[in-house]
């Protein structure tokens, strides 16, 4: 990880210790946390929420349409995924209730 010049974004739980060795990201970690006071923080700050939505909703697209893809062809491929996606927002879409403002 060092070659390529990444570091690890992991979730510890509450009240975890350090590491000896060499866990340098797991234990800046552990340190992240314990400066911001609360997992919730440290989520806010690294935005680990976005990752956690963005997982979400592949979830709910697999569990929809299944969980591959049938062309072989690349193109093809990203073609199905994007008309899966359209089909899930509106689907989502047509279970959203309709706002209306009452003056």
């Amino acid at each position: 990880m060092r070659r390529k010049k990444i570091s690890a974004l992991i979730i510890q739980r509450n009240g975890v210790g350090y590491w000896p060795g060499e866990y340098a990201d797991r234990n800046r970690a552990v340190a992240n946390q314990r400066l911001s006071g609360s997992n919730a923080r440290w989520k806010w700050t690294t935005e680990y929420n976005c990752r956690s939505i963005a997982e979400t909703a592949m979830y709910r697209v697999k569990q929809l349409f299944g969980g591959s893809l049938t062309p072989c062809d690349y193109d093809c491929q990203v073609a199905e995924a994007l008309a899966m996606v359209r089909a899930l927002n509106k689907m989502t879409k047509a279970g959203m209730p309709e706002n209306i403002r009452i003056a």
